[in-house]
């Protein structure tokens, strides 16, 4: 008799659970679908999906189909999205109206687009790729680098430099053959002079997905050596989340709830407004990488091309532990390179972080324990703004007659490619151009009632330490002409 009121006691008990976490779960669900559909309402450009853009099985199989394709695409964005704004008023902050600060025609050329830069006297051939959600216009100064010495493709990677909606429908599988196009278009224009490229974010993702797809299908790497700046090789763990957010929306009709955030469309070169799917791209991205590096031999990963890659030891746009994880400890070779960018140990009060970020990294600072060479850009000293280039493995330090800008405390992940002359994303406004200055200092005033969101207005967007970075690139240049002649 005891023991069967035991065990009904215990079955009222056990549904009891049952039915307490199915409600709280089902209450949780309601109350984030309700949070996440309270945002903004939506606009043209968060609904309008252009049709012309380019797809991994639409059929075009060269770059020069896809740039004709590009042309029509924006052609489709100015009938569709610009010439129905013309007549609203114009928003002075908004990119989708001509005659705005933030409109991107302003600029000579508009840098949303794929650009190439013949040179017949090139020693080598490079292509550049963008990161998720913004354009080539984060790849121009280091296309102008290379300009004197190489034949230049800069690619518009499909859903970019038109509207954000264009996010929503997006495949990593239109990235990975964009990609395939552009560097087989290269390759062809070099002939048999060597290749370099260089991804920044998402771009360098899609670099190491092209090296890898190749050597997966039995082929030789296209590229002689690859520039990584930034890498998306891991994201956060809620990024798994994604996928069924964005299919919640579909199932429920809260079109909110495919997008991550909504923003004014401010920055004539990159979204304000990030989709849901768009995270999810890039995740499926570093999670095919991660299944063609398992089956890899030995020999396999000896033919990989040299990689030298720049980091920000804080980055809040991806996971920097898997840089090592699953790049450098799995790939990693002797002629592969590291560059780190510390904080600046001269401003910050450390009271006011959480850990200092360096101890994430003291696994792979200890020379003993890496195959390849590894140099942080550090402070010269306690208290000291200028910095050193310190290589790890000797122990030798430069003094680069570089300098902590007073109030950085940090790089950033956006930061990397752009030089403190940058017109747009630099500190000195070009009182010439009558265009959106967005590297200046932050606004002073109440919080919540700018429409730019107040950490994107404190984000750090140039790089203090970009003369270095060229001067590294130049020499990564050298190793790889001097190995192919």
């Amino acid at each position: 008799m005891v023991r069967r009121k035991v065990i009904g006691v215990s079955k009222h008990l056990g549904l009891a659970l049952i039915y307490g976490s199915l409600g709280t779960t089902v209450a949780a669900l309601a109350a984030g679908i309700m949070w996440l559909n309270s945002k903004p309402d939506l606009s043209l450009w968060h609904t309008t999906v252009l049709k012309q853009e380019f797809r991994h099985d639409d059929g075009i199989d060269s770059f020069e189909r896809y740039l004709a394709q590009e042309n029509i695409l924006f052609d489709e964005l100015e009938r569709r999205v610009y010439r129905r704004t013309e007549t609203l008023p114009v928003e002075p902050f908004n990119r989708y109206f001509h005659g705005s600060l933030s409109d991107p025609s302003q600029w000579d050329p508009n840098w949303n687009r794929s650009f190439e830069w013949p040179n017949a006297d090139a020693e080598f051939g490079v292509l550049l790729i963008h990161g998720m959600s913004d354009s080539p216009y984060y790849m121009t100064h280091l296309a102008r680098h290379f300009a004197e010495r190489a034949h230049v493709v800069a690619l518009r990677l499909p859903g970019h430099g038109t509207v954000p909606s264009m996010l929503t429908t997006l495949e990593w599988q239109d990235l990975q053959s964009a990609t395939r196009l552009a560097s087989d278009y290269l390759a062809k224009q070099v002939g048999d002079k060597p290749l370099m490229l260089v991804g920044f974010s998402t771009g360098a993702a899609l670099g190491l997905n092209h090296t890898l797809s190749r050597l997966a299908q039995g082929q030789a790497p296209q590229y002689d050596a690859m520039v990584f700046l930034s890498p998306a090789m891991g994201l956060d763990p809620i990024a798994q989340g994604a996928w069924w957010q964005n299919r919640f929306g579909q199932w429920l009709g809260l079109e909110k709830l495919a997008w991550e955030s909504l923003a004014l469309e401010y920055h004539p070169f990159k979204y304000g407004s990030f989709a849901v799917n768009a995270g999810d791209v890039v995740y499926q991205l570093i999670q095919a990488n991660q299944a063609l590096i398992k089956p890899l031999s030995p020999e396999q990963i000896a033919t990989m091309p040299p990689i030298l890659t720049f980091n920000s030891v804080i980055d809040e746009t991806v996971d920097t532990q898997a840089l090592f994880e699953s790049l450098y400890l799995t790939l990693g070779k002797p002629e592969d390179e590291l560059v780190l960018f510390d904080i600046n140990r001269t401003w910050l009060d450390y009271r006011l972080l959480t850990q200092d970020p360096i101890e994430d990294y003291t696994l792979f600072l200890d020379a003993s324990q890496t195959r390849f060479r590894t140099t942080i850009v550090e402070n010269i000293g306690p208290g000291q703004p200028e910095v050193q280039a310190r290589e790890i493995q000797s122990g030798e330090a430069v003094p680069l007659g570089i300098a902590w800008p007073r109030e950085v405390h940090s790089l950033s992940h956006v930061s990397l490619t752009i030089p403190e002359a940058d017109p747009l994303l630099g500190p000195h406004r070009d009182r010439q151009r009558a265009h959106i200055h967005l590297g200046g200092r932050a606004v002073r005033g109440e919080r919540g009632m700018l429409a730019i969101p107040s950490d994107e207005l404190l984000r750090q967007k140039w790089n203090p330490f970009y003369p270095y970075l060229e001067a590294r690139l130049d020499q990564w240049v050298e190793r790889m002409l001097v190995k192919n002649r």
